[in-house]
């Protein structure tokens, strides 16, 4: 008699136990069913449905287009095919920033609407008031500090960011606020490793890095980056697992060849 081993889903209290004991945190995004069940299968801790979906999958230059609607439609389709993964989505700009009423209820629409577990938001001390109201709600939130993409035209470029110590030492209010105002982690983005694991070391709850080095508490990547399907994106923080652009055009190379000479399909493949 065979036993099925029982799923066990990963919660915000799994995450708060791993960095307690010691045990590093895995997350990659994805923004599909296809792409979440094999993700979720491989034994990823965080699922993030990224507000990249409008770069990765829209083809935009930024992060700003993507709309709520959007972001819902990529986290049903995600939330069907994680069965222990936690499954945190980005509020999208425009939707939480200038009224935090607006931002509950953004928040709000995404956990009704799409079954997800968590929401993701880009700031610290300026969206203070959204942040209390979302938490107040029942809804857990994971902060995203550093270089914060849907703020690029601000800040007008891509580059590390916290560099100077004004802005070092704002990173690190900002870290211990969204912790106070009850966040469950913290993204920190392209930021130098030394204030990352400062960070990291002065607040409670887990730190996922990207292009923050080796002291947080977690990594996150996108998978799009991890998996090479885009070549020409060579950031410094991304390591690339495949490299899966050259075999799809290698594969669909291929497949076009075996129709041109009719030796696809053959005779075991057809009816």
């Amino acid at each position: 008699m065979s036993v099925t081993k029982e799923i066990k889903r990963i919660t915000t209290e799994t995450l708060r136990k791993m960095k307690f004991e010691g045990e590093k945190i895995a997350m990659l995004t994805a923004y599909d069913f296809t792409m979440s069940t094999l993700v979720d299968a491989a034994g990823i801790e965080i699922i993030l449905v990224g507000d990249s979906a409008s770069n990765v999958m829209a083809g935009h230059e930024t992060t700003l287009p993507i709309t709520l609607d959007q972001m819902i439609y990529h986290a049903q389709c995600v939330v069907r095919g994680a069965k222990r993964a936690l499954v945190v989505v980005d509020l999208p700009f425009g939707t939480y920033q200038s009224d935090p009423q607006k931002a509950l209820d953004s928040a709000v629409r995404i956990m009704k609407e799409s079954g997800a577990h968590a929401i993701k938001l880009e700031g610290g001390k300026e969206i203070e008031e959204s942040i209390r109201r979302i938490v107040n709600a029942g809804i857990p939130v994971m902060g995203h500090l550093g270089l914060t993409p849907q703020s690029i035209y601000q800040f007008g470029s891509y580059k590390v960011r916290a560099k100077d110590g004004a802005e070092a030492n704002k990173l690190l209010e900002d870290a211990q606020l969204l912790e106070q105002l009850g966040c469950f982690s913290l993204v920190m983005e392209k930021i130098p490793a030394e204030l990352a694991t400062q960070v990291t070391q002065s607040i409670t709850i887990p730190t996922i890095g990207i292009g923050a080095g080796a002291g947080t508490d977690g990594q996150v990547l996108v998978i799009h980056d991890m998996l090479g399907l885009n070549n020409e994106f060579k950031p410094k923080f991304v390591r690339r697992y495949l490299n899966m652009e050259d075999q799809m055009h290698q594969a669909i190379g291929q497949f076009i060849t075996d129709v041109k000479d009719s030796s696809f399909p053959n005779a075991n493949e057809q009816y």
